[in-house]
């Protein structure tokens, strides 16, 4: 039995799915896939992977080996087709082909490593390229495509099923960096005339259609954060983090808050005690501009400690034992990001496993 303290951690898989629709009718005629690496964002990925899949999702992207393999377990039967990120290693290739997982080659020597696996094997190895188009984190360079492209007997091993880049300024709209790197990606996208297309994430699904060539992958908005990095109406929570008030107090003109010297109250404060800290997900730079939903309102976060939190609370009629909203419909996960000065990514996959975990929602 959970501990009448502990925080609780709710995943709303009926907002979830809701999401994908969103993002499935914005994109309508491409395939959505869905991002689930780092356990689906932190909410586990086998629950939402098999809730997205009800949705109709059939493509999943996961960033390590393990991961893949873990998803496959957790969909059992279903088949489903999983991207990983990292790509094949001169030792993965028996992994990655045992658990049905896809490459995503993002370097010369990950292909010759997996065209030397494929011929080892005696099979057509699927697989994915990755090209750079601007973003200089993964991928092959242009001139590096090209090569390969021109030297087709070098991939008779490999079926290319996709090839795909990622933009690295998708939330701003109005940056030009989102246009530079889509000329790029149409200069090298006929190179592989046989294979589908996948450029955009969230932010670039709502750049327009051309950004979503056959297949886009979100991942921070299904999760419940704006593809602009801002609250977007359209887009519902799916994680909602809770903890009880455990002490209300008063405090005098003056007086420090939490450690160190920085926070002094003005004025009289009231002030409630919340059972859950960064060792539960609450950023503690959030209390720079954060806030929990409490009583009915946004009440000011004023300092985040490793269990607790200090939510400023004046006069309102607050009771111990009550469950402030730390993250949820009411505390926004972008609203929380910003004020942490981070991403809502990082938000979700700090989300620690001391909080209760609770499903809403068929699986």
């Amino acid at each position: 039995m959970p501990s009448p303290t502990r925080a609780r951690l709710t995943i709303d898989l009926d907002a979830l799915a809701a999401n994908y629709r969103t993002i499935r009718q914005t994109a309508a005629g491409t395939e959505v896939a869905a991002v689930v690496k780092s356990d689906g964002y932190g909410l586990g990925a086998g629950p939402v992977s098999r809730r997205l899949w009800r949705e109709g999702a059939r493509s999943f992207f996961v960033a390590r080996l393990d991961e893949g393999e873990a998803l496959r377990a957790a969909l059992g039967d279903r088949e489903a087709d999983i991207y990983v990120l990292d790509g094949l290693t001169a030792t993965s290739g028996p992994r990655l082909a045992a658990a049905g997982l896809t490459p995503v080659l993002n370097t010369v020597p990950q292909v010759e490593a997996a065209i030397a696996f494929a011929a080892g094997a005696g099979r057509l190895l699927p697989c994915a390229l990755h090209v750079d188009t601007g973003m200089n984190r993964q991928g092959l360079a242009a001139d590096e495509a090209r090569a390969i492209a021109a030297a087709p007997g070098r991939l008779a091993r490999l079926d290319v099923r996709l090839v795909m880049s990622h933009l690295g300024s998708a939330h701003d709209p109005a940056d030009p960096r989102n246009g530079e790197q889509l000329a790029r990606f149409q200069a090298v996208r006929p190179l592989f005339p046989e294979a589908r297309a996948s450029f955009a994430n969230s932010g670039g699904t709502y750049l327009g259609s051309a950004y979503r060539f056959d297949m886009v992958r979100p991942g921070i908005s299904l999760y419940g954060g704006g593809p602009e990095e801002r609250p977007d109406p359209a887009i519902a929570a799916v994680a909602k983090l809770e903890a009880p008030v455990l002490d209300l107090r008063r405090i005098a003109a003056g007086e420090h808050l939490g450690y160190g010297s920085g926070l002094v109250t003005q004025r009289p404060t009231r002030v409630a005690i919340v059972g859950a800290g960064y060792t539960d997900g609450v950023i503690r730079a959030a209390r720079h501009g954060g806030y929990a939903w409490l009583a009915g309102a946004r009440r000011k976060l004023l300092a985040v400690t490793m269990d607790l939190t200090i939510v400023e609370t004046d006069e309102a009629p607050v009771q111990i034992g009550e469950m402030a909203e730390l993250l949820g419909p009411n505390a926004l996960l972008d609203d929380l990001a910003r004020a942490a000065e981070t991403v809502a990514h990082e938000v979700l996959v700090r989300l620690s496993a001391r909080a209760e975990r609770v499903y809403l929602g068929e699986v």
